[in-house]
C-alpha cells in the first residue's frame, strides 16, 4: 500500500528526533482497505498515536487521550495510567464507571480507598442502589 492512503502532517521543527507535531489520519486506498494512521511525535494525533501528548483511537504517552489510552494521565473509554479517567479506568487514582486502583471513584469500584455505589476494598464510602444506608446487623443474644 502506498502512503497516499494516510493523510499526514509533520512539523519541520523537531525535539529529540521527534517532530514537534505529527498528525496521521488513516483512509481507504485504491483497493478499498482502510489503512491506519500512525503518528509519532511530541504532539501526536492519529488512529494510533505515541507522543508526549497523544490523541487518537489508541494513544500512548505521558498524556494520552483516546478510546484506549495508556499514560501517566490517561483519559478515554478504557484508560490505564497513574491518573486514569474513563468508562473503565485502571490506575493509582482511577475515576470511571468501572474503576480499579489504589484510590478510586466509580459506580463499580475495586481498590484500597474508594467511593462508589458498588464497592469492594479496604476503605469504602458507598451507598446501595436505592440510596439507603445498609441496615446494621442485629446484636447477638446469649442464653
Amino acid at each position: 500500500m502506498s502512503t497516499e492512503d494516510v493523510r499526514q502532517y509533520r512539523s519541520a521543527r523537531s525535539l529529540g528526533g521527534l517532530p514537534l507535531i505529527h498528525v496521521a489520519l488513516g483512509g481507504r486506498g485504491a483497493h478499498g482497505r482502510y489503512r491506519l494512521g500512525r503518528a509519532r511525535g511530541v504532539i501526536a494525533i492519529g488512529d494510533i498515536s505515541v507522543g508526549v501528548v497523544a490523541v487518537g483511537g489508541v494513544a500512548g504517552g505521558p498524556v494520552a487521550i483516546g478510546a484506549l489510552a495508556v499514560g501517566l494521565l490517561a483519559v478515554g473509554a478504557v484508560a490505564v495510567g497513574l491518573l486514569a479517567v474513563g468508562g473503565v479506568a485502571v490506575g493509582v487514582l482511577a475515576i470511571g464507571a468501572v474503576a480499579v486502583g489504589v484510590a478510586v471513584i466509580g459506580a463499580l469500584s475495586l481498590g484500597g480507598t474508594q467511593a462508589g455505589v458498588f464497592v469492594l476494598g479496604r476503605h469504602t464510602l458507598a451507598t446501595e442502589s436505592d440510596g439507603k444506608a445498609p441496615a446494621a446487623p442485629a446484636p447477638e443474644t446469649r442464653r
